[in-house]
């Protein structure tokens, strides 16, 4: 499955167009200016670690691979999940962290958005193709689809942070969770282990900062709970908040 071979780049068409992928010393070596690379290859970061693990994926038991690989494809889902878990018990809690909780959603989908961003200024091929991995867990995504950072991790980090914030039990569930979602991707085979180890750090710088300048919005949320947003929103507790996300006087169970 994990079998990988050496990319070759016939020499005449690398002076023809810009070869996606090929590293400096590759390009040098056929005689193609390095600043005329279309896109980056990373797999002088990571590409021999990223290689063990997929060499570890394709010995591992079916059953293993397949449990990987469907978390992988749907484990995203568990994060609104517990998102929705955080709203519930904060309807409990004091006004900044319901605004807090409120804003989770819309940072993690900045995040993702600022991480497309940099997705695009830094255009790396896919592990996948760049190392010509004949068959993955994960179909190869094509051209265009590139690696640095992980957008699955991104997503995965900027929710158990901000979730860290409001609940410190779903926050840790999720921070779990994040770890075992970053790790899938490198596993089923479409990314490099920097990818994921950057994605995580982006999640988090970007949701951080977000979600608690979302706190200031608690007077707001205080004065929504008077009106016919009460249902949404929860009575709340009169207890302010004690420490990052930690409501006083609220059940903890």
């Amino acid at each position: 499955m994990t079998a990988v071979v050496p990319a070759p780049v016939p020499e005449a068409a690398a002076h023809e167009v810009p070869v996606p992928g090929v590293a400096a010393h590759e390009a040098a070596a056929h005689g193609l200016p390095v600043h005329e690379l279309a896109v980056y290859d990373g797999s002088g970061v990571s590409g021999g670690l990223y290689s063990r693990v997929v060499g570890w994926a394709d010995a591992a038991p079916h059953w293993l691979d397949r449990l990987v690989e469907l978390w992988s494809l749907l484990g995203l889902g568990l994060f609104a999940l517990l998102m929705l878990a955080a709203w519930w018990r904060a309807r409990d809690g004091g006004p900044v962290v319901m605004a807090r909780v409120l804003a989770s959603a819309p940072v993690v989908l900045i995040a993702y958005v600022v991480n497309s961003g940099f997705k695009g200024l830094v255009e790396e091929v896919r592990p996948c193709a760049q190392l010509r991995v004949r068959d993955t867990l994960e179909s190869c995504p094509g051209p265009g689809d590139w690696s640095f950072p992980s957008n699955h991790t991104v997503i995965a980090f900027a929710a158990a942070a901000a979730l860290l914030l409001v609940d410190r039990r779903i926050g840790a569930v999720a921070a779990v969770a994040a770890v075992l979602m970053g790790a899938s991707r490198v596993w089923v085979g479409v990314h490099y282990p920097h990818d994921v180890l950057v994605g995580a750090v982006v999640g988090v710088l970007v949701a951080v900062p977000l979600v608690l300048a979302a706190g200031r919005a608690g007077p707001l949320v205080a004065h929504a709970r008077t009106g016919p947003l009460r249902p949404l929103l929860g009575a709340g507790a009169a207890a302010a908040v004690a420490g990052p996300g930690r409501p006083v006087g609220v059940r903890r169970d």
